[in-house]
């Protein structure tokens, strides 16, 4: 890198803290990039999810060595990579904020009980679509483009209001409003 160990120590700890800055700015580089794009603010959370993904893979792509170095053949445990752990809680900042917006519009449905684990669910998303990527030999990644598209679609699917809410709901209204 072309400069002295006494320069790299005063904006890095380790290698490993290193790492974990360059995976974090690939996330922070990609939601800067999005929020300047007046389009991208008018879309919905579904559509800006899908957006971030979509751009995340491009610039996933402009550091496949990287990426493939770090990871390589890797399997998702439980347990996260120290040098992820820096992209984790941004991306689950980000996600929280896109929640936030989507209770705001109705696109995500408000479930006290669950909806505190949705950044982690998002999470496990990423890791899927990032795997599904090391391993896509599909010509421009569109076997990647599909599964991002599909995972998303069920995602909010998921977590939008549906007909087991309004059944729920139905059953709580004819509970409080029983008839004597």
């Amino acid at each position: 890198m072309k400069i002295s160990e006494s320069d790299f120590y005063e904006n890095f700890n380790s290698f490993e803290d290193l790492e974990s800055e360059i995976w974090n700015q690939m996330l922070v580089k990609t939601i800067a990039m999005m929020e300047t794009d007046p389009v991208y603010m008018e879309y919905s959370v579904r559509e800006k999810l899908l957006a971030f993904y979509y751009s995340l893979l491009e610039e996933l792509k402009a550091n496949r060595s990287f990426i493939l170095a770090e990871i390589g053949d890797v399997e998702f445990k439980p347990k996260v990579p120290t040098y992820l752990k820096r992209l984790k809680k941004s991306f689950q900042n980000y996600i929280d904020t896109l929640m936030l917006e989507g209770r705001d519009t109705s696109e995500v449905a408000s479930r006290p009980v669950i909806e505190s684990q949705y950044s982690n669910l998002f999470w496990m998303q990423l890791v899927f679509i990032i795997q599904f990527w090391i391993k896509d030999d599909s010509r421009k990644f569109e076997k990647t483009d599909t599964a991002i598209e599909k995972s998303v679609n069920l995602s909010f699917d998921l977590i939008g209001k549906g007909a087991i809410d309004s059944m729920l709901d139905f059953a709580k209204f004819m509970y409080q409003n029983k008839m004597s």
